[in-house]
């Protein structure tokens, strides 16, 4: 079997998408598949890291296209990135060799749409991995008009992916939802949401190291790690930090990158000297970076329900730390949180999250350390990475287990 993953991020660059294609591309690879990954070759957030055109990666053979990542300084930098990569992409994918399959996320948006053409015009099933919704997510986010010109050309793409690909994956029964009310047309669909990343190294440090280098030891931490995007809005808890300025326990910790990281970096230039911005750190010390933290945080927009899914809990969860979930409560997050993995507020209470916060800080080690313990034992009998990793693979073998190509509609 030789599949073709398409995905603009990849690994080492530390976008999730990118990780969770690796995760999965080198599972297809060690289950017998020979598998090629079509990426860009600059950094996702930082275009002036550079990787190499050519490598291979735990037995994937990875292809790294030039011109296909310019950063997002600005929304036409961001669109030429896409539409050089898309264009790449697309003719490779078109006209590559002996093809049994092709497998495609949500980075660029309109990805799937482009490789579900490739898969019809070539009749070589396509598996479309749906990380986020558009436009559903555009619209939620003010970004398109419902009913718009923009809204209307995505939502017929939509039509034709859905009619096209094999094979649909989606991260929790909410996205499910969404989905179903596009329309009754659909492929088989496969309900599983992202596993932990680096499960051998998560849970393996103590933080210490970390928190020395940054000044946070004896310090109550709480972390935020990964993209900062507009969808996981996090101005209530910068509002909160605001306000505990002067609780010298506290210290508000923000590892990664993404739009929405600017609120944070202006919320350290206006002198508050209780929260700390930082890079995206190397994924190989991750299980340090997220070990250094009390209590990790979670976003998500109270609008953003079944169109986004903050894939940054599992590594909370693996880590042993308890959350602190702000966002809606009906989400897959909120159901994670409602049976003990954390705490819960209110985008836009303040107050609430002021009190939350101090009452988290004030808690017994002892108690924090056991509900982490839980949480870690929720990941490897819920959230199991060798489990659902298998589970992905056999649903994306089985669209050419028959060795037809045959495109399934």
């Amino acid at each position: 079997m030789r599949l073709l993953i398409v995905s603009q991020v990849y690994v080492p660059d530390p976008a999730a998408v990118g990780q969770h294609m690796a995760s999965a591309a080198e599972a297809l690879h060690e289950r017998g598949a020979e598998v090629v990954v079509l990426t860009a070759d600059r950094g996702y957030d930082d275009p002036s890291v550079r990787y190499a055109s050519r490598e291979t990666r735990g037995g994937v053979n990875v292809r790294r296209l030039p011109f296909s990542s310019l950063g997002k300084r600005s929304l036409p930098v961001r669109l030429a990135g896409m539409l050089s990569f898309l264009g790449q992409a697309g003719l490779r994918a078109l006209f590559m060799p002996r093809l049994d399959g092709l497998v495609v996320s949500t980075s660029p948006p309109m990805a799937g749409v482009l490789i579900a053409l490739v898969g019809w015009l070539r009749r070589i099933p396509v598996a479309f991995w749906a990380m986020d919704l558009n436009p559903e997510q555009a619209v939620a986010l003010g970004k398109a008009r419902a009913g718009g010109l923009a809204a209307r050309a995505f939502a017929r793409s939509n039509r034709f992916l859905q009619a096209k690909a094999a094979r649909v994956v989606v991260l929790d029964r909410f996205m499910a939802g969404k989905l179903e009310a596009r329309g009754p047309h659909r492929p088989p669909t496969l309900v599983i949401p992202p596993w932990p990343l680096e499960g051998d190294r998560i849970g393996a440090g103590d933080g210490a190291g970390f928190r020395r280098q940054h000044g946070l030891e004896g310090k109550f931490v709480v972390m935020h790690s990964g993209n900062h995007s507009l969808a996981h809005p996090l101005a209530t808890v910068l509002a909160a930090a605001e306000r505990l300025r002067g609780d010298e326990r506290l210290r508000f910790v923000f590892v990664g990158g993404g739009v929405g990281k600017r609120e944070v970096e202006e919320a350290v230039r206006a002198g508050a000297d209780n929260v700390i911005a930082l890079p995206y750190q190397p994924l190989e010390v991750l299980g340090e970076v997220l070990a250094a933290a009390d209590v990790h945080l979670v976003a998500m927009g109270d609008a953003m329900v079944g169109c986004v899914h903050p894939c940054k809990v599992y590594g909370a969860l693996a880590a042993g730390r308890p959350i602190l979930y702000l966002g809606p409560a009906e989400s897959h997050v909120g159901e994670i949180t409602a049976r003990g993995a954390g705490w819960r507020i209110q985008h836009g209470d303040t107050d609430g999250a002021v009190a939350t916060l101090r009452e988290i800080a004030a808690r017994p080690a002892e108690e924090l350390r056991a509900m982490g313990e839980r949480n870690r034992a929720t990941v490897e009998e819920e959230f199991n990475a060798e489990r659902l990793r298998a589970e992905f693979c056999a649903f994306v073998e089985s669209m050419v287990g028959k060795g037809s190509g045959a495109v399934e509609t």
